[in-house]
Order: structure tokens, then C-alpha cells, then sequence
């Protein structure tokens, strides 16, 4: 198949999105498939108000159809909800054409952490990017149902994978002999860090990854290690350097890092929310709990191997398998519907 991806979420980002959009087309290529991606690389942009790790496109939708033509995908997917998203979905109504979109991040909670709108009405606008396609994917199956409460139709279950190559247990102590919490991730406030960090723990805290709230916490909380943004292998030595690894974001929709550290052989610690409660099986790869403190204790007494033992289940070439099935699953539904409409007229 020729697919074509939008997305507004794309390198320099450092974020799930990026990351699983970059491992799907590696195993979408060697499926066979080609593989075209529309990004904010293609048009002018600037930083968006209050994050300005993320770039906003000037994406107009004469040039998104200019590049959707020429490629002449066989399918489309839409990925983010951005500018590029919106005149992706333009495009394929104006011309008839089935698209799936993923719910990848909880844009409705992310707005409200920053901006004074009614939760309610962001999920109205967001539920009609979706539903105007032919298929939403999503990560979790509490996070399908949770949607579906909210109106989302036509729902797909999507997995994602974890590079077990890369994630390994290591024999390393980059931060000391001392028990060691670590967090990876953006440091943004939707990610509730603060929660982890204000804990009275014997622990090493560690905090991996960059972003808006990074000046902040630095200076606030000044017995934390701040690492900054980490790629491959030195990535992979925090992990392997942690004892638990803390999540205590209750606003994700999966989590890839969850699934990072556990093939590290790290347990977790979390709240038992989407991504955690679907990911993290309660007492032998981590603990969920309503108190995080207690669910960090309760984690550093897990099996290590373990954990890695249930990272290994988890595949980007299943990722990208289910994400063709999803793919087909649209494109018959769509004829489908073509051939009763005329009949019907």
C-alpha cells in the first residue's frame, strides 16, 4: 500500500508520537508498504503559545492537497489534531476520501491545564475531528471505552511496541548505590510531577527529559537529578540505572515509556489510570495505587526479570501489522458503503 501520514507532531519533538510514528514506518517498510509523512517540516512554523518545543504549522489546504496528490496514497491516516490534521480532514471530506485518524493525546486535558476553557466543549470539537473519519485507532481498551462514553465512533484497537534490543537491564549505577525513582518523559505540567517529587522517600529521585516545566522544578525542587533530554544508549543506561520507574501522569493515553522501562527491568510505579491499568499488571510488573508513595515502595520489591519477561510481548512489527488491518478494515467498510448508497438511491 501507498500510505500517506499527517501529523503535526514531528522532529525536533522528543515525544511518544514522534517516536511511534518513526518505528511504525521502519516496519511498515519492511512489510512492503511505502510510506510518505506530511509534517511541519513542509510548511513555515511558529512555537505554540506556552510550549514552544512544539512547532504549529501554517499549513494551508492547498498545499496539503498539492502533496496528498502527488503522492496518491492508497490510504491516509491522520495523527494529530493540529493544523496539518485539520487540512488533511478537509481535503479527504472535500473529496470523498475514507481516512483513519488515532487519539493519541489528551488534547481536551492538556488545554484546561493551561487555558480556562469548559472541558466539555473541547471534547465536542475534538469528537468532531474524529468521528468526520472512517476509523479512530487507540492505544488501550480502557481508553476505547472511556471514548465511547464521550460519543467517538467506530473505534479500532491499536497496540504499540517497545525496542527490547535497545532496553535491556544493564549493569549500571549512573546515579549512585542509593534505591533510585526515576521519571522519563516531557516535563510539562500535565505530567503531575510535582506529585512524585514532593514524596518523602529515601530514594534518588531522577527526572529524564525536557521541556516547558523543566526551568521550574530545577528550581524548585533542588535534591532531584535533572538529566536534561537523553537519546539511545545513554536512554537506555538511565533506565537500567533506575530501581522503579515512576508515572504519575494521569493524563496519557498509553505511555511508551512504561513498556521502555519495563524491558529495562524496571517495575513501576503509577496511579491506576488509563495506560498504566493496561500496560503495568498490578503486583508483578508494577504497582497502581491512589497513593504514590505507596506504590513506589511496593514496586522496588518486584521481580526485575519479570517485568522484562512482559516487555517482551510487546512488538513495533505487531504495531505496524495491526495498523494495516486497520487500514484494510476502513478501505472495505468505505466500498462497502459505496456500493449500497447507489443501490439504495
Amino acid at each position: 500500500m501507498r500510505i500517506l501520514i499527517a501529523t503535526d507532531a514531528w522532529v525536533p519533538q522528543v515525544n511518544g508520537v514522534v517516536r511511534t510514528y518513526q518505528r511504525l514506518e521502519e516496519e511498515l517498510i519492511k512489510l512492503g508498504h511505502e510510506v510518505y509523512f506530511v509534517t511541519p517540516s513542509d510548511f513555515y512554523t511558529v512555537p505554540c503559545p506556552t510550549y514552544p518545543e512544539i512547532r504549529l504549522s501554517f499549513a494551508r489546504r492547498k498545499n496539503i492537497a498539492f502533496l496528498i496528490d502527488k503522492f496518491e496514497p492508497d490510504a491516509i491516516h491522520i495523527a494529530t489534531e493540529g493544523p496539518i490534521g485539520w487540512a488533511a480532514r478537509a481535503y479527504c471530506l472535500k473529496h470523498g476520501r475514507s481516512f483513519t485518524t488515532a487519539y493519541h493525546t489528551r488534547f481536551p486535558e492538556y488545554v484546561t491545564e493551561r487555558v480556562p476553557v469548559p472541558l466539555s466543549f473541547l471534547y465536542k470539537f475534538v469528537r468532531s475531528f474524529h468521528n468526520a473519519g472512517d476509523g479512530i485507532m487507540v492505544a488501550t481498551k480502557s481508553l476505547e471505552n472511556e471514548l465511547r462514553l464521550r460519543g467517538f465512533r467506530s473505534l479500532r484497537s491499536w497496540t504499540r511496541g517497545v525496542n527490547t534490543e535497545m532496553f535491556h537491564p544493564r549493569d549500571c549505577r549512573l546515579f549512585g548505590d542509593k534505591k533510585v525513582a526515576i521519571y522519563v518523559g516531557r516535563v510539562a505540567p500535565e505530567k503531575n510531577l510535582e506529585v512524585f517529587l514532593k514524596l518523602d522517600l529515601d530514594v534518588t529521585k531522577v527526572v529524564v527529559g525536557d521541556g516547558p516545566h523543566l526551568k521550574y522544578l530545577k528550581q524548585t525542587y533542588e535534591d532531584v537529578i535533572f538529566t536534561g533530554a537523553k537519546e539511545g544508549e545513554e536512554l537506555a543506561q538511565c533506565y537500567s540505572s533506575g530501581d522503579v520507574f515512576v508515572f504519575p501522569s494521569k493524563t496519557d493515553t498509553f505511555g511508551i515509556v512504561l513498556l521502555e522501562a519495563m524491558a529495562s527491568g524496571v517495575p513501576v510505579a503509577a496511579f491506576p489510570v488509563t495506560g498504566p491499568i493496561d500496560v503495568v499488571e498490578n503486583g508483578v510488573t508494577g504497582c497502581l495505587d491512589e497513593d504514590l508513595g505507596q506504590a513506589i515502595l511496593g514496586a522496588l520489591e518486584l521481580d526485575r526479570d519479570v517485568c522484562r519477561a512482559k516487555a517482551l510481548e510487546f512488538s513495533w512489527q505487531r504495531c505496524a501489522e495491526v495498523f494495516i488491518e486497520n487500514l484494510n478494515f476502513v478501505e472495505r467498510a468505505a466500498q462497502q458503503i459505496e456500493l449500497i448508497e447507489p443501490a439504495a438511491g
